[in-house]
């Protein structure tokens, strides 16, 4: 009897517990930001079109990781990366977990959600000088 009563004690102290907050950090990069990126581009249109990068290191001064840390008050934290990489002062490639998909769907399994994103497109060194592949100089 007293060992139910024990048992039973242990999943009453479930709903005793005090509420845990939402803890959101770093840097939040949606799909649809990433999509605005394009090869090419400044550091300072990227820092435009994605905020200021969490990390950026000395040694490494042609790489921006932009972390994003999610700890739910109940469940499982959830921790998203995206590196980007520049070629003096332009972009040059993106790798990271940030992928298109469904908001609201469940993520996919955590064992290896790094993904590069080719970037396409007119350089945006180009397109900040005024012309364009569609436009015809005279």
């Amino acid at each position: 009897m007293a060992a139910a009563l024990l048992i039973a004690g242990c999943s009453v102290t479930d709903y005793l517990r005090p509420y845990r907050i939402d803890v959101r950090q770093g840097n939040y990069v949606t799909q649809e930001m990433v999509s605005n990126l394009k090869k090419g581009m400044s550091r300072d249109q990227v820092r435009f079109a994605l905020g200021t990068p969490l990390l950026t290191d000395a040694f490494h001064a042609d790489r921006w990781d932009y972390v994003y840390r999610f700890a739910p008050g109940k469940g499982e934290p959830e921790q998203r990366v995206l590196t980007l990489y520049f070629e003096g002062d332009q972009l040059a490639r993106v790798e990271g977990d940030v992928v298109a998909g469904d908001p609201d769907a469940k993520p996919a399994v955590a064992e290896n959600r790094i993904r590069s994103v080719v970037l396409s497109g007119p350089d945006a060194a180009s397109d900040a000088s005024g012309t364009s592949s569609g436009e015809a100089k005279q």
